[in-house]
Order: C-alpha cells, then structure tokens, then sequence
C-alpha cells in the first residue's frame, strides 16, 4: 500500500512541476490553459492512485466518481467532503475548463495533497 501513496505523490509532484515550468504564471493567471489542464489531470490522477490504494481495489475497468464518493462516504464523512472539493477543483475547473486562475490551482494542489496525506496516514494505522 505504501507504493499507492508513493505513486500518488509522485503524480501530485509532476502537477506541481508542470505549473512552476510551463504554464507560465503572470499576475496571478497562468498563461497556458493547456497545462493548467495537464496538472489538475495528473493531480487528481494522483488522488484516485491514493484511493484505490486504500480501498485495495484490484478490479478492472474505470470506477466513476460516485463509487469513490459512496465508499468514502462509508468511511469518513470530511474526507468525503474533501474528495468532492478536489474533484470540483481539479477534474472540473482545471482539467475540464482550465481555469488559468493561480489560486484555483494552488487551492486544487492543496487539497490532492491533502487527501493523499490522509490515505497515508490511515493505511500507516492498518
């Protein structure tokens, strides 16, 4: 399981990376959307890795935010609610729509982590 965690932060860190090299920040806006769309992916990319790695699921196939959302909701009500504000911030605003806004994707960025550091500290407890 530490692995998941590993990896997740891994895609955590090339999110970060992609913003500070290339989408060039000025005045508080990127000036690339498109990169701002590659980073929310791989940030949020990084948070479905911590999760299923939590979850220990092994099946196939592509699991839609609502089986996400209903297992969390089985576990920990604010983490649930931390989940659906990172997928608002990351899917929606930032790989969806770009939003060159920095603040959104610092506030995105802070919650992957976030969510990651959570997933880390409950399968360190198991």
């Amino acid at each position: 399981m530490p692995n998941t965690v590993q990896e997740a932060k891994r895609y955590l860190d090339n999110a970060k990376e992609i913003l500070r090299e290339k989408a060039k920040k000025e005045d508080g806006l990127y000036q690339d959307p498109k990169y701002v769309k590659l980073a929310g992916h791989a940030a949020y990319t990084g948070v479905l890795v911590a999760l299923d790695g939590l979850f220990e699921e092994k099946g196939k196939g592509r699991k839609d935010v609502s089986w996400y959302k209903e297992n969390l909701s089985k576990l920990d009500k604010k983490a649930l609610a931390s989940f659906v504000a990172a997928y608002s911030t990351l899917h929606l605003a930032m790989s969806y729509d770009g939003n060159t806004d920095a603040n959104v994707s610092t506030a995105g960025l802070n919650m992957a982590e976030s969510i990651i550091n959570w997933v880390e500290t409950k399968t360190a407890a198991a």
